[in-house]
C-alpha cells in the first residue's frame, strides 16, 4: 500500500472515531454505571438509551471491520459490545430474584423518585380533609354531599352516639354489619388508588377530583365522630390500617400525578411518549400499592377486630407508618449483583 494511501486510510480512521467516540463513551459510562451497582440506579432515559447506543456500537463495529480500520479499535468495540449485549439480552434473573429485586431496590426507588408528587398528593388529599371536616363541623348538611350512603351505613348525623361509639368496638352483634362496613371503606380506598394512577394521564384533573373526593368524606366523618366526642377513638380505629391505606392512596395519587404532568409539559418528546416513560417507572409504584392495600385490608378484616384498645391501635399505626416512612425514604447500600 502506497503511503498515500495509508495517510487516506488513517485519515477516514481518525473521522470515523471522531464521529462516533462520543456514543461509545456514554454507552461504555452507562455500563460501568450499572455494572458497579444495579440497573435500577439507571434513569429511565438512561435505560432506554442503551439499547439505542447498543445497535450504534454494532453498526459501527461492522463498518470498522468491513474497511479494516485500526485493529485496536476494533478489538475495543468489540468488547464494548459484548458487554452491552450481556446488559441487553443477558441471562435473566430467576422469579425469585426478580421479586427480591422488586422488594430492596425498584419499588422503592420509584417511591423515592416521586417525592414531590408524594408531597402534592398528601397536600391536596389532607387539604380536601380539613376542608370536609370544617364544612361539616359547622354545617352538619354538607355530611350527605361528602359521603354516600353505601360509605355511610348508619353512620350519618341522625346516627346516636352510642351507635357510632359501637361501630367502633364492635361487640358481638355489630360485626357482621362492621365487616360488611370495613369493606366497603377499604373497597373504596383501593378504588381510590387505582384509579387517581390510571387516570392521571388526563392532565392531573381526575387525580386531583379523586384524592379530593377521598379527602373530604374523610374529613366528614372526623368532624361526625368530633361532634360526639368520639374523635380520638376514630382516630385509633382507622390508622391501624389507615396509616398503610392511606399512604397507599398518596402513592397512588403521586404516580398518576407525574404521568399528568409529563403530559401537560412532554419537553421534546411528543405526550405519547412522555407518559409511556413516566408511566413505566411509576407502574413500579402502583404495583407496589395492591402489595400495601392487601396488607392494609389484613390489619383491617383482623388487626382491627381483635384489637379494641385505642392505645395499641395508635401503636400499631405509628409503627407501620414509621417502618413505610423508613423503607422508602432511608438511606441504603445498593444491591451488588453476582
Amino acid at each position: 500500500m502506497t503511503a498515500p494511501a495509508v495517510a487516506d486510510l488513517r485519515l477516514k480512521s481518525q473521522r470515523f472515531r471522531a464521529e462516533r467516540e462520543a456514543d461509545w463513551r456514554r454507552l461504555e459510562t452507562l455500563l460501568r454505571k450499572a455494572e458497579g451497582g444495579s440497573p435500577a440506579k439507571l434513569t429511565e432515559e438512561e435505560l432506554l438509551a442503551i439499547p439505542v447506543l447498543y445497535r450504534a456500537t454494532l453498526s459501527a463495529l461492522s463498518v470498522a471491520r468491513a474497511t479494516a480500520l485500526d485493529h485496536r479499535l476494533i478489538e475495543y468495540l468489540e468488547s464494548l459490545s459484548s458487554r452491552a449485549y450481556f446488559f441487553v439480552y443477558g441471562a435473566r434473573a430467576s422469579l425469585r430474584e426478580r421479586f427480591a429485586l422488586f422488594f430492596a431496590e425498584t419499588w422503592p426507588d420509584a417511591v423515592k423518585k416521586l417525592w414531590r408528587e408524594s408531597l402534592v398528593s398528601f397536600a391536596v388529599l389532607f387539604g380536601a380533609a380539613a376542608a370536609g371536616y370544617l364544612l361539616v363541623a359547622r354545617d352538619s348538611g354538607w355530611f350527605d354531599a361528602f359521603v354516600g350512603d353505601g360509605m355511610a351505613a348508619g353512620r350519618d348525623p341522625t346516627a346516636t352516639t352510642k351507635f357510632l361509639h359501637d361501630t367502633l368496638y364492635a361487640g358481638p352483634d355489630h360485626r357482621g354489619g362492621l365487616a360488611i362496613l370495613a369493606s366497603t371503606i377499604f373497597t373504596n380506598n383501593a378504588s381510590v388508588a387505582i384509579f387517581a394512577f390510571a387516570l392521571g394521564f388526563a392532565f392531573c384533573l381526575p387525580t386531583l377530583f379523586l384524592l379530593i373526593q377521598n379527602g373530604l368524606a374523610l374529613g366528614a366523618f372526623f368532624a361526625l365522630y368530633a361532634s360526639r366526642g368520639l374523635a380520638f377513638q376514630l382516630g385509633g380505629w382507622l390508622l391501624i390500617h389507615g396509616a398503610t391505606e392511606l399512604f397507599a392512596i398518596v402513592l397512588g395519587g403521586a404516580a398518576g400525578l407525574k404521568i399528568g404532568w409529563s403530559v401537560i409539559f412532554p419537553g421534546e418528546k411528543t405526550r405519547l411518549e412522555a407518559a409511556s416513560a413516566a408511566g413505566r417507572s411509576a407502574a413500579a409504584v402502583l404495583a407496589g400499592v395492591v402489595v400495601m392495600l392487601v396488607f392494609a385490608g389484613l390489619l383491617e378484616g383482623f388487626a382491627r377486630q381483635l384489637i379494641t384498645n385505642d392505645l395499641v391501635r395508635y401503636a400499631i399505626a405509628a409503627a407501620t407508618l414509621t417502618v413505610w416512612l423508613g423503607y422508602f425514604y432511608l438511606p441504603r447500600q445498593p444491591r451488588r449483583g453476582p
